[in-house]
């Protein structure tokens, strides 16, 4: 808008971290008296209705191609601003819950990385089961097929 006043929203980002997402998230909610309505439940079903928009778009096109070459770019757009949204509203959920998300990102990867290791998690051209689908319980003792 000129004058060296701009305000952050038309800043370039081009590597941004969570937790700078999460002060930036806290700085908006509190500039706008919002904080009162960011409770972990309402900020979750937030979340979910962002993940519903998100769904729409690929509702009706089957299986997509990595990257979207068939895509216009105003569709890119549309999808980047739905991820966002869902984004945001996740950074803000583990924040208010007092969760540290890079953190628990990167254990969870951890986590994952020893239950199902590399060499166990193949798919072959003879055996084309899910991995490790012996192991995934679906209730009350049932095990997966």
């Amino acid at each position: 808008m000129g004058g060296g006043g701009e305000d952050r929203a038309e800043e370039e980002v081009v590597d941004v971290g969570l937790k700078d997402l999460s002060k930036r998230l806290e700085e908006f909610a509190r500039a706008r008296d919002w904080e009162k309505y960011h409770s972990p439940r309402n900020l979750l079903l937030a979340m979910i209705g962002e993940v519903g928009e998100l769904s729409e778009i690929f509702q009706w096109r089957g299986e997509v191609d990595k990257g979207l070459p068939n895509w216009e770019e105003a569709e890119k757009e549309h999808l980047g601003e739905e991820l966002s949204d869902v984004l945001l509203y996740l950074v803000r959920l583990a924040d208010i819950c007092g969760i540290d998300l890079g953190d628990a990102a990167a254990k969870k990867i951890v986590k994952n990385a020893i239950k199902y290791p590399a060499n166990k998690a193949l798919f072959t051209d003879q055996k084309k089961t899910r991995p490790s689908s012996e192991n995934h319980v679906i209730s009350q003792g049932q095990k997966a097929n």
